[in-house]
């Protein structure tokens, strides 16, 4: 994505949330859903070799993170069956595979996902029927590495 692809995608977020939520709280919904884009981007390439180290080590291991880590080519990786392309085809059931999704990562990226409280917006973005509204928007963000 180009910087203007970025904007758009930000602005369209914003217009999307207008009602439900006030401006100075935009951010709460906009910077945690682009970290999650971002992540999911950056894992792609990897994400079928760290479900599969998951699927050989899960249980035989008290520990696999190294080796999750190592499958993924970062510090952080997600074990979730889902993907944000997965997420947004099954669109009824958006914020639980989200929830599940958001599980699925490393203890350290949990860390940096419960500093933006996501839980409460994604129970808000639910509950004003946002997910599915939001769907064309969030398929279309790729902030893939590389990319500027």
């Amino acid at each position: 994505m180009n910087h203007s692809q970025i904007v758009s995608f930000i602005w369209s977020v914003a217009d999307l949330i207008r009602d439900t939520f006030k401006r100075g709280k935009y951010q709460d919904v906009i910077l945690p859903l682009t970290v999650l884009r971002r992540i999911d981007c950056v894992l792609a390439p990897t994400k079928e070799k760290v479900l599969a180290t998951n699927a050989r080590y899960k249980g035989k291991l008290e520990n696999p993170e190294r080796l999750l880590c190592k499958a993924s080519g970062y510090a952080f990786y997600n074990v979730s069956q889902y993907d944000f392309d997965r997420l947004l085809g099954e669109a009824p059931r958006l914020a639980a595979n989200l929830r599940n999704y958001i599980t699925g990562f490393s203890s350290n990226m949990h860390e940096v996902l419960e500093k933006f409280d996501f839980e409460n917006t994604i129970s808000k973005l639910d509950e004003a029927g946002l997910f599915v509204q939001g769907r064309r928007a969030l398929q279309e963000c790729r902030p893939s590495p590389g990319q500027s």
